[in-house]
């Protein structure tokens, strides 16, 4: 039998200490990440044995990006024991990401002192995390939102539509996408797309075209061609998804994509669509986000040589 590792063993630690608090603790399955929704917060869990004074982590920036755009989130950094865990909301820690050293892999170089601050570049900056240091009350305050509350999976696909928005964005595109109040890094969808309203296309269904998760359009003198269609299904099954994308079929142009975990359950809804299977793809949710760090990384490649 393996032998439990020190930051497998904080880990566990960390759970059933929530799990004293009296609170509904819960893993987040849609996420790859160590998430779990204790109360009404949603944290993500990350451990380090006792390094040399200071405390080390490894954070992708796709992690960061999705654990703070869930609702009342929170980073459990837990420093070589669980009397010395920082208790941060995801908010504050993601709006300094940019002062934290990286990787060109997006791999984010989390560096905790003995007195337990998140070092940022500089000499002496700092995130003052004195009031965050065993806060578990943070994680039992209850969550007061201005606007309706959010599942897991409602933010994971507000997320990756605002991805698939930016990538046609960066890629030149214009794009479009229904839900217009849903957000994305503290804005709204609408505000990222580049179409105010979906184009009205002769040979598609107005009412079912722009119902469709996100779409990417190439602009053409004052006409706006279909190039890719996207629907994101993460619970609410594949068939209303492939029938909406069913209505550009006559645009032999347009590439289908179908964006989801369950690829059983895409093959199955295929094996209906036989006829204009070689017309759809299916795509994974984590290499969505592989592909939106990629063409981040590459846009800003670009801007600092130039080229």
């Amino acid at each position: 039998m393996r032998k439990k590792t020190k930051t497998e063993i904080l880990f566990e630690e960390f759970l059933k200490k929530a799990q004293l608090l009296r609170a509904n603790v819960e893993p987040i399955r849609v996420l790859k990440a160590r998430v779990y929704q204790i109360a009404d917060a949603n944290v993500l869990i990350r451990a380090a044995s006792e390094g040399n004074k200071n405390y080390f982590f490894g954070i992708n920036y796709i992690t960061v990006e999705e654990i703070a755009n869930l609702d009342n989130p929170f980073i459990a950094f837990i420093c070589g024991s669980i009397d010395k865990t920082l208790i941060v909301p995801a908010k504050i820690f993601f709006k300094n990401l940019s002062k934290i050293s990286h990787d060109r892999n997006g791999e984010y170089k989390i560096n905790i002192n003995k007195d337990l601050n998140i070092v940022l570049k500089g000499r002496g900056n700092r995130i003052d995390c004195n009031e965050y240091i065993n806060a578990w009350n943070l994680l039992l305050k209850p969550y007061e939102a201005l606007e309706p509350k959010n599942t897991a999976e409602e933010s994971l696909h507000s997320i990756l539509q605002g991805r698939l928005i930016e990538i046609g964005n960066v890629r030149g595109f214009r794009t479009y996408c229904p839900d217009r109040s849903k957000k994305f890094n503290s804005k709204n969808l609408f505000e990222i797309m580049s179409l105010e309203k979906c184009p009205d296309l002769q040979f598609s269904d107005y009412n079912v075209l722009r119902k469709i998760d996100v779409l990417w359009f190439r602009e053409k003198g004052r006409n706006f061609i279909p190039e890719y269609a996207f629907e994101v299904e993460l619970s609410t099954g594949t068939w209303s998804g492939v029938g909406r994308l069913a209505t550009l079929i006559d645009y032999a142009c347009v590439k289908f994509y179908v964006i989801s975990n369950d690829l059983r359950r895409y093959k199955q809804v295929m094996h209906s669509f036989s006829d204009y299977e070689q017309r759809y793809n299916h795509i994974l949710t984590e290499y969505i986000g592989d592909l939106y760090a990629a063409e981040l990384q590459l846009k800003e490649l670009r801007y600092k040589i130039g080229l």
